[in-house]
């Protein structure tokens, strides 16, 4: 059974960079390897519109053309209602337990991104990241660094 990857926006923002530091170098390396290695490798649209948004108020077309580029290369999961049900029981539970992973009055894209990684009901989901933080009390999370193949 291959690995289902899906990309937080971090690593999404290291890949579609024109340019390219160190990081970014080696995160496409890691993207390329997951990929000729036959991991599942999920773009999830909330995560695309978070560094979407940014790269249009930026006018960075480059950036823009990188991340449609991604998203040929990678599946493309996009929010249903499913999804945004289970963001909704999980904001709530979040809050109930004390341990918010945003403002009261955001929309929580991490709960978003979370909930869409759950809907694809695989046994091997695991979110890469640059930051764990929040992601990791509700699903497996770790630095895209941490992920092999």
């Amino acid at each position: 059974m291959s690995q289902v990857i899906v990309l937080d926006t971090g690593p999404i923002g290291l890949i579609t960079n024109p340019k390219l530091s160190a990081q970014g170098i080696a995160c496409n390396q890691w993207l390329q390897s997951h990929i000729t290695s036959d991991s599942r490798i999920i773009l999830p649209e909330i995560a695309d519109y978070e560094v979407r948004r940014e790269l249009l108020r930026a006018n960075k077309i480059k950036g823009i053309s990188r991340l449609d580029s991604l998203a040929k290369i990678t599946e493309y999961l996009p929010i249903t209602t499913a999804a945004m049900r289970q963001a909704a029981n999980l904001w709530a539970e979040a809050r109930q337990q004390g341990r918010p992973t945003a403002g009261d009055k955001t929309i929580d894209g991490d709960m978003i991104l979370i909930a869409q990684a759950m809907t694809l009901a695989a046994s091997n989901v695991v979110i890469a990241t640059t930051n764990v933080g929040h992601l990791s009390s509700f699903i497996a999370a770790d630095l895209w660094q941490n992920i092999g193949i």
